[in-house]
C-alpha cells in the first residue's frame, strides 16, 4: 500500500469505516491517503425534496469533514453532492464515472469503501459503482480492495452478515479516530447509540478480542491482485 483512496457514501462513514487504519497506514507506512465522498449527507433528515437543502447544515457538514479528515491525516477530500438515501434516484454510470476519475486523478494501489450488503441504499450502491469502476483491466492500478462496516447500518444486513477476513491493530490509532469522529459533531450521539464515541470504543475492543489484537477495524478483503 502507497496511494489510498477511501471511498464513502456519506461524510463521516469514512471515519467510522477506517478511521484508525488508514491513521496507522499513514504514520506507519509513509502512505499517501484521499477521501472521496459521493453523498450531500443531509436533505432526507430535512425534506423530501433535494431542492429544499438546508445550506446552512450542508456548509458546517463540509467544515466537518474536513477537520476530522485532517486530524486523521488525509491529504485531501474530494465532495460531491449525490441524494442523500436517493442514490438509487440517480443513474448509478454518473456515480461510477465520478469514482473513476479520481481513481484515474489519485491512481490509487489501495481502496475502501462500503460492505455490499449493508442495508443503506446509498452504501450499497457505492460497492456497486466502486466495483464497476475497479474492474481488473490491464491499466487496473488498484491492486487491493476492502469493504468496511459503517455502524448503525451494517449491521442490520440480515441475512447476509458482515463476515470479516482482515483485521488491523489500532492500537494506538483508535484514539484518533475518535477525535475525528468527534470533530463531527452534527453526526455523534450519545450511547446506547452505535454512533457514539463508547460504541466506537466497544467495537474495537469486540474485533480485538476475536482475533487477539488488543483493538482492531475489520474488513473484508475483496480483491488483491499481486
Amino acid at each position: 500500500m502507497k496511494r489510498i483512496l477511501i471511498i464513502a457514501a456519506h461524510p463521516d462513514d469514512e471515519v467510522l469505516g477506517c478511521g484508525a487504519t488508514v491513521t496507522r497506514l499513514i504514520e506507519e507506512y509513509n502512505c499517501k491517503a484521499y477521501t472521496l465522498i459521493l453523498g450531500e449527507g443531509v436533505t432526507s433528515r430535512n425534506s423530501i425534496n433535494h431542492s429544499n437543502i438546508n445550506s446552512k447544515s450542508l456548509d458546517n457538514l463540509t467544515k466537518e469533514c474536513l477537520r476530522a479528515n485532517k486530524i486523521l491525516g488525509i491529504k485531501k477530500v474530494f465532495r460531491y453532492n449525490f441524494p442523500d438515501q436517493r442514490f438509487d434516484s440517480v443513474n448509478i454510470l454518473d456515480i461510477v464515472k465520478v469514482i473513476e476519475k479520481h481513481i484515474n486523478k489519485i491512481k490509487p494501489d489501495t481502496i475502501f469503501t462500503h460492505f455490499e450488503n449493508d442495508i443503506n441504499i446509498d452504501h450499497k450502491i457505492t460497492y456497486l459503482a466502486t466495483m464497476a469502476a475497479t474492474r481488473p483491466t490491464p491499466n487496473n492500478l488498484v491492486k487491493e480492495l476492502y469493504s468496511f462496516e459503517v455502524l448503525s447500518s451494517t449491521e442490520w444486513s440480515f441475512p447476509l452478515r458482515f463476515s470479516p477476513n482482515t483485521f488491523f491493530r489500532v492500537v494506538p490509532y483508535l484514539d484518533t479516530k475518535i477525535k475525528a469522529m468527534q470533530a463531527y459533531s452534527s453526526e455523534l450521539r450519545i450511547f446506547p447509540h452505535p454512533r457514539s464515541i463508547k460504541s466506537i470504543q466497544l467495537n474495537a475492543e469486540l474485533w480485538g478480542t476475536k482475533v487477539g489484537l488488543g483493538l482492531a477495524e475489520a474488513f473484508i478483503n475483496i480483491r488483491n491482485l499481486n
